[in-house]
């Protein structure tokens, strides 16, 4: 179905997937609604099993069954350190049970046009001690895949540097809408570790 997806559509899978069992995975550029389709289709086409999460009441409707299936995990989100630490204790989980977990993030947290992305992936990855691996449509070139393993450091600036290498010639569909990648605050997470 993934190959048949991108097909129709002119696209193709480029590299090889992860080899890593769990991991957060960015979903960038996120600028359409047509970002989820190719990446879902990109996911089917590589064998990899995507979680994302849902605002909980998204799943209790009667279409909840097929936000499940794609691979949806409801969430409590009244606060963003809550929303965070559900997903740490899930990483524990599967690392306890020997279970796989690819988290996907869309990291700027909106289709829109924003000035920084949501640091709530770094912060799940880096409390997780997971990897965080760059994922990427990009609609110039009509093709998708992933990039190499980030070993977050807690260096917010340095890793992001790494980030921002990544993204840098991938094409949204929408590219008026493709904001800058950095994150609000890319504060010294081992300074405060320090001091704590």
């Amino acid at each position: 179905m993934g190959h048949a997806f991108l097909k129709a559509f002119g696209w193709h899978a480029e590299g090889v997937p992860p080899t890593e069992e769990r991991y957060v995975l960015i979903a960038a550029p996120h600028t359409s609604n047509w970002d989820f389709p190719f990446t879902l289709a990109l996911s089917y086409v590589f064998g990899v099993e995507i979680r994302w999460m849902g605002k909980h009441t998204l799943f209790e409707g009667p279409g909840g069954w097929f936000f499940k299936a794609v691979g949806g995990v409801p969430v409590e989100r009244h606060h963003r350190t809550d929303l965070v630490k559900q997903m740490v204790d899930l990483f524990d989980a599967k690392r306890r049970d020997g279970k796989k977990l690819t988290l996907l993030v869309p990291a700027e947290g909106t289709r829109s046009l924003t000035e920084h992305w949501k640091s709530g992936f770094y912060h799940i990855a880096y409390q997780a001690g997971v990897p965080v691996i760059p994922g990427y449509v990009d609609f110039g070139k009509k093709c998708g895949g992933f990039g190499a393993p980030i070993r977050l450091t807690g260096d917010m600036k340095a890793d992001m540097d790494t980030v921002r290498a990544f993204y840098a010639d991938k094409t949204p569909k929408k590219p008026e809408q493709w904001g800058p990648v950095r994150l609000r605050n890319e504060r010294d997470l081992r300074e405060q570790r320090a001091v704590n």
